[in-house]
């Protein structure tokens, strides 16, 4: 392998001819092209002299071609007919080709990304609502129809999403209680009112806690895993296969998860609360000399503690509405790729999370309207 190399003969006129030496391969040019195209700067080469010429490939011909601003004359390759050819083709595609589209400014990118964004938070709402709309008319039909009710699958999906969740509500929920008694012991007992831990706890796990983070746990469990399942079967074609065989894929797959999520998740809120007791017990108990019988006796002689327990309990079954819709929502706008399902599946669990937030908000103010 020889470096490449080049002269210029002709002095400074304008029409000099270029010799040409070694191996001219993308391997041995280096910084060659820059030099050829400051020497040929405004002339116009007369002849080539290849007599010194080893091998050629492409990207000498681009070399050639790029430093000559013209086009190439006519010149003579001495009886080397494909290192004509490789440059007159190498010439044709450099003069041709496409400039590069010129990047647009900061600030029109950025109204371009959030037009984008204003679009595809309009066109996700339509198909949302479309979603909706769909599955309300298959849980009319199974309400109509319950001899078609397929109760395997509902029972199936009952144990993966609800009993299969029951051990990490439990432990989560218990150090939620735990957390808040002792924030609970440590503020209170400077003020001499530690005994009001009691009711701090339990508002505080009643109202809020046991519910959402049960919520939260299913939107990450659940919501992902109804998700992943549903746009598995899309990106296998195996929902256009039920279709194809007359099975409505709502019936089938929707509405199994969506009574499932509605039946279990009461049930795990109030495995929370109970949960959540546990924890506040055992630190008030070791923090406060507070013992089990004298922390129920507080809560049952606290003529408010049903009415935080029912405003925990009412927000259960639409969180599990939501959770579940929005998983399997995500599952079904799967597309063909793997891609799509990870984006799917990671847009599943935010927009669940946020949901959850976002309704216990609205409800919030709403028990505050109604004196709950």
């Amino acid at each position: 392998m020889t470096r490449a190399s080049f002269r210029v003969e002709g002095g400074n006129d304008d029409r000099p001819a270029l010799v040409l030496a070694g191996d001219w391969t993308s391997r041995t040019l280096g910084r060659l092209p820059q030099e050829l195209k400051a020497q040929l700067r405004g002339r116009t080469l007369h002849a080539v002299d290849i007599s010194e010429l080893g091998r050629f490939d492409t990207a000498g011909a681009l070399a050639i071609v790029q430093a000559h601003e013209d086009r190439l004359p006519k010149l003579g390759w001495q009886g080397r007919p494909e290192v004509e050819r490789m440059v007159q083709v190498v010439e044709e595609l450099e003069r041709h080709a496409v400039e590069p589209p010129r990047k647009a400014d900061v600030l029109t990118r950025f109204f371009a990304r959030v037009g984008r964004g204003v679009y595809d938070f309009g066109a996700e709402a339509w198909e949302a609502f479309a979603f909706l709309g769909e599955l309300l008319m298959a849980v009319l039909r199974t309400l109509a129809n319950p001899a078609k009710i397929r109760w395997a699958a509902w029972f199936s999906q009952a144990d993966h999403a609800g009993l299969d969740a029951i051990p990490i509500v439990l432990v989560t929920t218990f150090f939620i209680g735990a957390v808040v008694a002792f924030i609970g012991a440590d503020l209170l007992t400077d003020f001499g009112a530690g005994v009001f831990a009691v009711q701090l706890i339990g508002v505080a796990v009643f109202r809020e806690f046991a519910v959402v983070i049960t919520a939260v746990l299913l939107a990450g469990r659940s919501a992902s895993s109804f998700a992943a399942e549903i746009g598995s079967m899309k990106m296998n074609q195996e929902v256009d296969a039920m279709r194809v065989m007359g099975v409505e894929p709502f019936q089938a797959l929707v509405v199994p998860r969506l009574a499932a999520l509605v039946l279990m998740l009461p049930l795990l809120t109030f495995l929370a609360m109970v949960s959540g007791l546990v924890g506040g017990i055992v630190v008030t108990w070791s923090q406060l000399n507070l013992g089990p019988s004298f922390f129920l006796q507080r809560l049952v002689l606290d003529g408010y503690m049903p009415q935080h327990m029912l405003a925990g309990m009412v927000k259960a079954p639409v969180f599990a509405i939501v959770v579940a819709t929005i998983g399997c929502r995500q599952g079904m706008a799967v597309g063909g790729d793997v891609e799509s399902l990870g984006k799917r599946v990671t847009a599943a669990v935010v927009q669940a999370i946020f949901a959850i937030i976002a309704l216990d908000a609205v409800f919030a103010l709403l028990f505050m309207r109604i004196g709950l």
